[in-house]
């Protein structure tokens, strides 16, 4: 394991002190690349979009003192689900786990409780975090060690609470059972933070430090050796859009990249020239180590804006994502910008699974199946077949048909407000 104080002294001796000559180098200043729009990773999107809602909206109801929502609390939860449908429209889509039931003293307000295989699979997902913990602790202090000041606003944390797999009630259970490492702070504009009370050393080592360190155990990548010798760098794996690969400016680029030394994002980075090509290294590095973090391997963008100071990144980063398109993918499905760290996917599949991913499969596929039955006018699908682990009929498609175009013309808007 790379511990802080080792990745530290290689970057303050061998990093630091050459930084310069890599400042300005005219390769990676003026290659710009189209955006390629890539059909699998853009499916994920619209799947996960409705899955995420009925998680929050699943949770809003089991946090209600009388278990269970009427339709006109939620009116206004459109934007706040990401959703272009009204609220009510999509609890009655998905009967399978939200029971509509008429308002005991005023018939026509319709209101919506748990299911019996909703609440099943509530109870699986309080299993799932138990049993891994300490995983959800180790990503939330590291998540904390890349801020500058170790702190992050709750409101921050609160948007990446989907993403990063934390619990539903995580400010009061899982932050209050952990003293030594957690603590509740405000900041001088008075919004309440989560600090990391200690530094730990045995976090501070990256994902792309453990997946180079684990090949080298399995002798797949004798480069590591020499990256912890000072003698290398460390490189990025990428997956480049069709024909994009071949291209000679870009393979001359992405090599120039490559070559620069790679400064853990657990690292102080203050010595750096902001406008050095090094820094833009390093700030691709805490992009990737932070997508890494979340268990979908993915985030909305905006959710990435409100922690730029604190991650010491460009305040135009979109850019980071659309000039490195071997590392990062931008989706603009649903009407929102999504980033996605490329080698957490193949064929549409998360590669390394989290549990709590495969119990949010299951939820999908109940939500899926329960609204096929429902369009098609049958009955209510039996409990023991919604939990059957099937693949949607709908899923991404098989290996060889990845799909991938080059939009002509197109370019993203870099950091407009979106959301």
């Amino acid at each position: 394991m790379f511990a802080k104080s080792k990745s530290f002294l290689f970057s303050m001796s061998k990093l630091f002190h050459h930084h310069q000559q890599w400042r300005g180098m005219g390769a990676m200043a003026k290659v710009r690349l189209k955006w390629v729009k890539n059909k699998n990773l853009d499916h994920i999107i619209d799947t996960e979009t409705d899955l995420k809602a009925a998680c929050i909206l699943k949770d809003a109801i089991k946090r209600s003192p009388t278990g269970f929502l009427t339709a006109k609390s939620v009116a206004d939860w459109q934007k706040l689900l990401g959703l272009t449908v009204p609220v009510l429209r999509f609890l009655r889509r998905y009967p399978t786990l939200f029971h509509e039931f008429p308002h005991a003293r005023y018939a026509s307000l319709p209101c919506f409780k748990l299911t019996e295989t909703a609440l099943m699979l509530d109870s699986q997902e309080e299993i799932i975090h138990q049993s891994h913990e300490s995983d959800t602790v180790e990503r939330l202090c590291r998540l904390l060690m890349m801020m500058r000041t170790r702190t992050v606003s709750l409101r921050s944390l609160h948007s990446l609470k989907f993403d990063l797999g934390l619990p539903d009630n995580y400010e009061k259970t899982l932050v209050m059972r952990y003293p030594d490492h957690f603590c509740f702070v405000k900041a001088s504009n008075g919004n309440p933070c989560l600090k990391l009370v200690t530094w730990r050393d045995e976090f501070a080592f990256s994902a792309l430090q453990k997946r180079n360190e684990r090949d080298a155990v399995t002798g797949e990548d004798g480069l590591y050796r020499e990256f912890k010798r000072g003698q290398s760098a460390l490189t990025f794996p990428m997956s480049f859009p069709r024909g994009y690969g071949a291209q000679k400016k870009v393979k001359a680029w992405m090599d120039e990249f490559q070559k620069l030394p790679y400064i853990s994002p657990y690292d102080d980075a203050s010595n750096i020239d902001p406008e050095s090509d090094l820094m833009e290294k390093r700030a691709v590095g805490v992009l990737h180590e932070l997508l890494s973090l979340t268990i979908h391997k993915k985030t909305k963008r905006n959710y990435l804006r409100s922690m730029r100071g604190e991650l010491n990144i460009p305040h135009k980063f979109t850019r980071l994502f659309t000039r490195y398109p071997g590392i990062f993918y931008l989706s603009l499905k649903c009407k929102t910008t999504t980033v996605i760290l490329k080698e957490g996917y193949r064929r549409g599949k998360l590669v390394d699974p989290h549990p709590l991913t495969r119990l949010r499969d299951k939820f999908y596929h109940v939500m899926r199946t329960g609204f096929l039955y429902r369009a098609r006018g049958l009955g209510m699908v039996s409990k023991e077949e919604l939990l059957l682990d099937k693949v949607d009929d709908d899923g991404p498609e098989e290996e060889g048909s990845e799909e991938e175009e080059i939009v002509e013309g197109s370019e993203l808007e870099e950091d407009s407000e979106d959301e």
